[in-house]
């Protein structure tokens, strides 16, 4: 008798444990899935804000109830043309960055920063945004160099529900210079916070 009990109890224990480490999985995929997310930064495209292989953790249920500002970080799926950096308006006029996308959006994910909304007028000067006709004070920025693709000083009109997005290593990042405005339903969240590696842990 009292080894049947030891048995169901060791049984019983290891059901527990198995329940436990279920909702625990279940728990933290839908964590990742609706809530927080951590992403990997992928490239040089954010330096000196994010370095190569920094980890940062992105809200993704706060896009459901708020648009993104002017200086969020963000992460979002690209337009197909960031792909093989197509306009989706075909070519821009001269001295103009790119003001539309591709109508199919790519499977990757990219993150930038948002540097126009929908409705704001933006040019770039020397890798600086000049949003509403303003010079923006961007101390944050890796300045362009020389034979940089950094002049697009004919001015664009951002669409409604669209967002201009750039990297923060200006002569260095593949974005919405080339490639237009993400729009809004492409945006997967911001980014809020690194936590990789230890001496970088901090609020974005």
């Amino acid at each position: 008798m009292a080894t049947k009990k030891g048995s169901s109890s060791t049984s019983g224990s290891l059901v527990e444990l198995v329940l436990i480490v279920a909702v625990a999985l279940g728990l933290a995929l839908g964590i990742q899935a609706f809530l927080v997310k951590p992403y990997r930064i992928p490239s040089e495209s954010m330096v000196p804000t994010l370095t190569v292989g920094q980890r940062v953790l992105v809200n993704r249920i706060g896009e459901r109830f708020t648009h993104p500002s002017v200086g969020d970080i963000v992460v979002f799926h690209p337009p197909q043309g960031a792909t093989t950096n197509t306009c989706g308006s075909g070519a821009p006029a001269a001295g103009s960055p790119c003001d539309k996308p591709t109508a199919d959006r790519a499977d990757v994910n990219f993150i930038k920063r948002v540097v126009a909304g929908p409705g704001d007028r933006i040019a770039i000067e020397d890798g600086h945004v000049i949003l509403n006709g303003k010079r923006q004070t961007e101390n944050f920025i890796r300045p362009c160099k020389p034979d940089q693709a950094c002049e697009f000083p004919t001015e664009i009109k951002i669409p409604a529900d669209h967002y201009f997005m750039m990297g923060d290593n200006r002569g260095e990042s593949d974005d919405s210079r080339f490639w237009g405005p993400v729009p809004e339903k492409w945006i997967i969240g911001q980014a809020f916070a690194t936590y990789w590696p230890p001496g970088r842990i901090g609020l974005l």
